[in-house]
Parts: structure tokens; C-alpha cells; sequence
């Protein structure tokens, strides 16, 4: 035993002091492996949604109802089973209604109380007793760990557990017992949560999807392009500020900046309407929904021009700063001709809708006005001074990448960037190529260097520029395109100038060799291994499939953003990994919370069985799993120590 291994040992011993204790946790830990996995729940592209992202993280993604059927089988009838998941999914609201609607609330206490017991007990057999007990709620910690323990069916222990039932109605504490329940079966239908990213975009309750995410028992993400540009604004980077307010503007949104992070955009307002105050805006409408206040139209669109000349101006300054990007394509403001209102792209002409740019100097047009470089620098410091944005934005850094491997399972949002032969495209850092995992690591790297390297402002800037490339750079495993034609959808007529070329990878998505390539390159078996990819919705309507190459490639778009639902004909895809297999689940639109609770209505789920495994996976199988034999290994060979007298016990 080397001075390293030993030094090491000794610090174990101070966790583990005697041959007893040592003894113990080997055991205990020997035990877990032959536990059935837990339940994994992956969702993506929820795009603020919270409403339905919300209800799917309740349901489970129908893991709740399966429950249900599993343990009552036919004893229960079709409405009592919605009846009692709707209870599960909303406890609090749904007892308001049993309570003005049910003549005997006692019986029906009882009956209630009953069945979301057997259900508890039923999600929580996976689990260890450990386990089970740090998921209880404070306030019941020791009845539920009663009642889920013991065996009523136990004459000598029936009228003990029965009169637990009758005491908590008896004191009324009946209805916060059934909340503490039902939260109890949400958190234990899913021991693990995967977000492939996008949580941000035209939806009004990102901030709400954070705080919920925040407060979540075990959770990783893969960032997706719109949530790295929203932490790009967090870090201070004005490009990334610009994009994201205008997104917010053009969407009708912006309440999610005024109201959900307390971020002032009154002096982009004020400015609007100076600058803009006789400027024809109407190509800037504003795609709203019923709930938007039409009064605030005609400044929204004032507001909405005025950040996007500012975004245009910012980058084009940008992509001359950083020609390693290899954008030029994108500078397009030097290439309006004002005289006959035209602009040259890719060589060819065309006319522009609106050349009607009231701060843009022709001579100059990359440079900010004095005006607009105020308005940015206040609007940078509202973002750098939002402590609930950079809450959540840290949140994201700390349980979050561009990449997760887990369970044999490659998780990202986007793309592997290659060319058309397949070939991993590079991208130059410093002289240096990356391709392949190393572009995914580095551009991980420069992002945290872009939002903590205070220390340094040149690396933290440079990080910043590479958070925005990561948004909408050709190279950028996020992003997956040639292109971002902002500029062309709004001023330019034509489709053709709208194009935006996909990366080669999703034309060969159903090449095999080209997916066993990409799980290899990070390290995976390529036989028993999948990609989990967000970002693209699947249009079901058109034929496509989400499970391609024999489910080792699983698209699962979550088509929680209202807009892309007419073209996929769904509202996504959710994937369920649990001890039996894999199994993926179509969505229908969700309609309300409302409809949700008064009606009993659930999203309509249609499940299709990916993969079965013979025997139940267990811990043993799964990462974790790896984790814990290492650390017995560790312990054994501490207990050998104890007993050659290599480290001598400590006496209790």
C-alpha cells in the first residue's frame, strides 16, 4: 500500500472509525445494488410553458396513472381512477371541490386516505427506508412511515394502522395529509429529471419552470441555444441582452422581463418612442396571444424595432471582433442601399420592406448611437443586478452542460456539427481544433468562463462572445444551422433569403454508423447505448418518427411551445426510463389546469414500449450503481486495514 492509498484510507476511517461501522455500511450498500433503478423522466423544449410542463412533471408522463392501474387493477372503476389522479396531480384545489360536493367527507376520508396509501407504499417499495424517510414531509414523517411500513393485512397490526386513519380525521388534519400524501407520490414517481434543454423562449413562465427546477429533489440539464443566450444576458454580454428582449418583444412577452424578474425596460421604452416616434414599425408586429393588452401595441412595436437595429449593430460589431467566427455572411447593415432600398445578399438583390433606420449611421453602421449605448448599459446593469435571473442562471451552470452522459444514456439539445461526408466539423480556438467531444467540452468551459471569470475581463469576455456563437454560431452543437436569418425574415420579402440550412446531421440521423460513431466518441458501447436529443420537433403528421436506427437515436422534442404544434400534429414527446425498460410517450396538447381539475381532464399520452429488459434493472446496472461498488471496494479494503492493524480502531 503506497503513502497515497494510505493517506487516503486514514481520511475514509474518520467516516467510517471501527471494523463495526465499516462492516455495516458495506452491507447496506451491498443490499441498494439489488434494488429495482430508479424511475428517470426526461423532458426538453418546454419554452416557458409552465403550465404543461407543470402537469407533466405531476403525471409523470402518466407514471401516476400506471401506478394506479397497477395497484387496483379492476377493482377500481375508470372514474375512481381519474378521480384519484387528479387528486395526486392536485391536491389542494381538487379538495376544495370534494368538500363542497361530498355529503359524507368522512367516509370519503377514509376511502381516500386508504388508497393513497397503497399507492405510497407501492412507489416507494424501489426505495430504501433511507431514502423514503428523507423524502417525507416534516410534518408526518412518522405516521407515513408507518403506515407505508406496516402490513394491515397483519391481524395484530389492523386496528393499530386503522385507527392511525381515524385520529387524522378525527383532528382534522385529514386534508393537509392528503397534500403531504400526494406531493409524497410525485416526488417518488420520478427519482431522476433530464431537461435536453430549452427552457427559455416565447413562453410566459420561464422564471416559474426555474423556481419549480430549483426546488426539485434531482435534477441535471442540458442547455439548450435559448436558455445559453438568456445566461449570456445574465453574465452582462449586450448581444445576448439584445436577443433575448427582442424575442421577448416579438412574442409579447415582455412581462416575463418587467414582472418575472423585476427587469425596468423603461428606458428602452423611453427611448423608443423618441427615436421611433414617426418611424414606420409595422413589419415589427407582435405575435401575441388572447392574453396580451392590445394598448401596449403600438409601443411594443416601437420597442421592438429599436432592439433589433440595436441587436443587428451589436453583432455585426461583434462578428468583426471575432473573425475566427467565421460570420462575415452575417453582416448585412453595410449592405443596404438606402437610394433604392435594396440590399445585396449571397450576391444577389433584393428589396427591402422597411430601410427606415433612424440611428443607423451608413458611413457607420456597426456603431451604437450615444442614445442606444445608454439605453444598453442601463439595460445591462437591471440584467447583472437581477438576483432572481442570476439565481437561476448559477442553477443552470451548477446543474447543468452542453452534454450529459448517464446510464448509458448521451443527452444534448442540437446537434453533433459534421459536414456532409459525416466528418466532425471543426471549430478554431486560439489555433487550436476542436471537433468532435472536445468542441463540446471547450465551448462548456468558455461559457463558465464568460459568467465567472471576473478576475480576468479579457478570458470573460471572450467567454461572453462564445456563449453568443454557442447561440447562433454555423459550428455550434445548439444550434445546428448555417445561419440565424433574422435580418432577412424581417426586411426581405422572399422565402429564399429566409433559408436556413440544417447541419448535415440531420440528414443522416438514420445512419447507424454515423450514430455508433457519436456514442463511441463519447465513450458509450454503441450496441447498447441511445442519444437523447431535444431541440427538433418531430413532424408526426408528415411521417416522421421520433425512434430512429432501432432506438438508438430518440428524438423527443417536448412540444410544449403552442407554435410548433400545428406543424407536428402533437405536443411532443416525453421519454420514461425505469426498471423494466424504455418506454416514449406522445403528448396532446394540454388544454388547462382549470379543465385539468374540474373536469378530471389529463394530456391524452400515447406510450410506445422502446425497450423491455428480461430481468429488472437494477442499481447495480446503472451509474450510481458503479459508484457504490467503488466505494465497497474502498471499504473492504479499509476492513482489511483494521484487521492487519494497518490503521488501528477508534473506540466509540
Amino acid at each position: 500500500m503506497d503513502d497515497l492509498e494510505l493517506k487516503y484510507l486514514r481520511s475514509f476511517a474518520h467516516q467510517y472509525p471501527t471494523i463495526a461501522s465499516a462492516s455495516t455500511e458495506i452491507i447496506n450498500l451491498q443490499a441498494i445494488l439489488c434494488l429495482p433503478k430508479g424511475t428517470e423522466h426526461f423532458l426538453t423544449d418546454i419554452h416557458g410553458e409552465y403550465e404543461q410542463f407543470n402537469h407533466v412533471l405531476k403525471n409523470g408522463s402518466g407514471s401516476v396513472k400506471r401506478k394506479i392501474d397497477e395497484e387496483f387493477g379492476n377493482t377500481l372503476s375508470s372514474k375512481d381512477k381519474k378521480s384519484l389522479a387528479t387528486l395526486i396531480y392536485y391536491p389542494k384545489e381538487k379538495l376544495e371541490i370534494v368538500l363542497q360536493e361530498e355529503d359524507n367527507i368522512e367516509d370519503w376520508y377514509k376511502i381516500t386516505l386508504h388508497r393513497l396509501v397503497q399507492i405510497t407504499k407501492r412507489v416507494a417499495s424501489k426505495y430504501t427506508r433511507s431514502k423514503v424517510r428523507k423524502a417525507l414531509p416534516e410534518d408526518f414523517a412518522y405516521v407515513i412511515e408507518e403506515l407505508i411500513t406496516e402490513k394491515a393485512e397483519i391481524q395484530d397490526k389492523e386496528a393499530y394502522y386503522n385507527e392511525i386513519i381515524h385520529t387524522i380525521i378525527r383532528i382534522d388534519r385529514a386534508q393537509e395529509f392528503i397534500i403531504a400524501l400526494s406531493r409524497l407520490i410525485q416526488r417518488m414517481v420520478i427519482d431522476h429529471l433530464h431537461i435536453v434543454g430549452d427552457i427559455f423562449d416565447r413562453g410566459p413562465g420561464p422564471h416559474i419552470i426555474m423556481d419549480t427546477l430549483s426546488h426539485y429533489h434531482s435534477v441535471d440539464i442540458q442547455w439548450g441555444n435559448h436558455d445559453i443566450v438568456w445566461m449570456g444576458a445574465a453574465a452582462g454580454h449586450l448581444a445576448c441582452i439584445a436577443n433575448v428582449i427582442r424575442l421577448s418583444a416579438r412574442y409579447g412577452n415582455l412581462d416575463t422581463l418587467e414582472e418575472g424578474y423585476g427587469i425596468n425596460l423603461i428606458p428602452l421604452a423611453t427611448f423608443a418612442m423618441e427615436a421611433y416616434a414617426d418611424v414606420d414599425c409595422d413589419i415589427f408586429s407582435i405575435k401575441y396571444n388572447t392574453d396580451y393588452n392590445t394598448k401596449d401595441l403600438s409601443l411594443d412595436m416601437k420597442m421592438h424595432k429599436a432592439i433589433a437595429v440595436i441587436q443587428f449593430k451589436l453583432e455585426g460589431s461583434l462578428i468583426m471582433r471575432r473573425p475566427e467566427f467565421q460570420m462575415e455572411d452575417r453582416l448585412l447593415l453595410d449592405k443596404v442601399n438606402y437610394e433604392d432600398k435594396t440590399i445585396t445578399i449571397g450576391g444577389k438583390i433584393y428589396r427591402m420592406k422597411d430601410v427606415e433606420f433612424p440611428t443607423v449611421d451608413p458611413e457607420n453602421p456597426y456603431a451604437l448611437s450615444p442614445e442606444e449605448e445608454q439605453v444598453m448599459e442601463r439595460l445591462r446593469q437591471a440584467f447583472l443586478k437581477c438576483e432572481k435571473l442570476q439565481k437561476h442562471v448559477r442553477f443552470l451552470f451548477s446543474r447543468g452542460g452542453l452534454y450529459k452522459v448517464y446510464n448509458s444514456n448521451l443527452l444534448y439539445h442540437g446537434c453533433m456539427p459534421m459536414d456532409e461526408n459525416g466528418n466532425f466539423n471543426t471549430f478554431i480556438i486560439d489555433g487550436e481544433k476542436y471537433r468532435g467531444k472536445a468542441l463540446y467540452d471547450i465551448l462548456d468551459q468558455y461559457a463558465r468562463k464568460g459568467y465567472y471569470s471576473k478576475h480576468n475581463p479579457a478570458e470573460m469576455q471572450k467567454g461572453q462572445d462564445i456563449i453568443w456563437y454557442i447561440w447562433e454560431g454555423p459550428n455550434s452543437p445548439v444550434f445546428g444551422k448555417d445561419k440565424m436569418a433574422t435580418f432577412e425574415r424581417y426586411f426581405v420579402e422572399e422565402k429564399e433569403a429566409h433559408t436556413e440550412t440544417k447541419n448535415s446531421y440531420y440528414r443522416l440521423l438514420d445512419n447507424e454508423n454515423m450514430i455508433n460513431r457519436i456514442l463511441m466518441e463519447f465513450g458509450l458501447d454503441s450496441k447498447n447505448s441511445h442519444i437523447v436529443n431535444g431541440h427538433v420537433p418531430v413532424e408526426l403528421k408528415k411521417g416522421e418518427s421520433p425512434i430512429k436506427c432501432g432506438g438508438k437515436l430518440l428524438i423527443i422534442d417536448g412540444g410544449f411551445s403552442k407554435a410548433y404544434q400545428g406543424k407536428t400534429g402533437i405536443a411532443g414527446y416525453t421519454l420514461v426510463a425505469n426498471s423494466h425498460g424504455m418506454r416514449l410517450v406522445a403528448h396532446e396538447p394540454f388544454e388547462s389546469v382549470e379543465s385539468a381539475i374540474l373536469h378530471e381532464t389529463d394530456i391524452f399520452s400515447d406510450s410506445v414500449i422502446l425497450e423491455t429488459s428480461n430481468s429488472r434493472i437494477s442499481v447495480a446496472d446503472t451509474d450510481g450503481g458503479a459508484e457504490i461498488k467503488e466505494t465497497i471496494h474502498q471499504l473492504e479494503v479499509l476492513l482489511q486495514a483494521y484487521r492487519d492493524g494497518t490503521i488501528i480502531e477508534k473506540s466509540l
